[in-house]
């Protein structure tokens, strides 16, 4: 069968693109706004929209990816998810066009560059967008058809509109649930230092995203990358620093100390590392619903504080506590979400 037919198939499909179209609506691709795993992502102009599009590396590459976010992103829709306008599968060719956001994404304003005048977030907008990502998460954790796991959330993979509005995108590695399964096995996917634990077991929930959203939450916070190399050796992986933090009663430390208000608000702030913590327990059955998440950010319900304060996954003991799953398989002696 044509390999083009097949995308004449996927249900709810958006809009398709000729590539010449593209080629026109991008100005032969010439503004380039960012890089990804999969391709690269360049503004254009289709009509009286302004678009961004993302064109996928070398022919073949990423086909599978290329089809999870057609047929995902062009079947849902919700405020806090990057709306898909369209595609184009055409011979090697295969792009995809989104609504563009102005402000890029959020790696660019919460990580504190010296060579930049941005300025740093103050504490309600990093309210907001962490709340949009949660409320993101909730409508595909529980709101959709299928349950949607993104199995890749972090600062890149999260963009903001003029108004700083957070919206989740990079659906290339999602993985649908059938809502009778509690759990998918999969091959491993995603970014180091998001991963969580349960990741070396291969049986993953969508739990293993609000992993993820706690190490976002914990960067957002502290305006600070999760994996640090230009940091002492203690420092650089964020969350084992939380661990050492929170033992000492020294949360304080982690807020971001560039921000005049983020420091006006520290006892805001410890509150949500609270709330990060929830999400970042190794046992995944001890980490709250996305939608749980979102009732304690509007102020309805509180975190659990009954939590254990180990969040990094280290050695084979950790990992059988935090898989509660007989595996025959031994765990592979892996750094995804142990320090460096």
């Amino acid at each position: 069968m044509n390999e083009e037919d097949e995308f004449g198939e996927l249900q709810g499909t958006p809009m398709r693109f000729t590539f010449q179209q593209l080629k026109v609506a991008t100005g032969q691709f010439t503004e380039k706004l960012g890089e990804g795993g999969f391709g690269s992502v360049f503004k254009g102009q289709f009509v009286d929209e302004t678009i961004a599009v993302k064109r996928l590396d070398r022919a073949g590459q990423g086909k599978r990816e290329f089809s999870a976010e057609v047929e995902t992103i062009g079947s849902i829709h919700h405020i806090n998810l990057v709306r898909l306008i369209g595609f184009c599968a055409e011979k090697s060719h295969r792009l995809l066009v989104y609504e563009y956001m102005p402000n890029g994404s959020l790696d660019r304003w919460i990580y504190c560059r010296h060579d930049t005048n941005t300025p740093p977030l103050d504490w309600s907008t990093r309210c907001k967008i962490i709340t949009d990502i949660a409320k993101g998460l909730a409508y595909l954790h529980e709101e959709c058809t299928k349950k949607i796991a993104h199995l890749d959330v972090k600062p890149q993979n999260i963009l903001l509109d003029d108004n700083f509005n957070a919206k989740l995108s990079d659906f290339g590695l999602c993985k649908l649930i059938d809502r009778d399964m509690s759990q998918v096995v999969t091959r491993m996917r995603g970014t180091p230092g998001y991963l969580a634990p349960e990741w070396l077991t291969s049986h993953i929930t969508e739990k293993a995203d609000v992993y993820s959203f706690g190490v976002v939450l914990m960067e957002v916070i502290s305006g600070r990358k999760n994996l640090d190399t230009s940091r002492s050796e203690e420092s650089i992986h964020l969350i084992s620093l939380l661990e050492q933090k929170v033992k000492r009663d020294r949360l304080v430390d982690l807020i971001d100390s560039n921000s005049d208000d983020m420091q006006a608000h520290k006892q805001d702030a410890i509150q949500m590392m609270m709330l990060a913590m929830w999400c970042l327990q190794i046992d995944c059955k001890r980490r709250p619903k996305m939608s749980e998440v979102v009732t304690v950010l509007e102020g309805t319900m509180d975190a659990d504080t009954n939590i254990d304060h180990n969040f990094v996954a280290t050695g084979a003991e950790t990992f059988a506590i935090a898989r509660n799953i007989n595996s025959s398989a031994p765990p592979l002696d892996s750094d995804v979400s142990g320090p460096r």
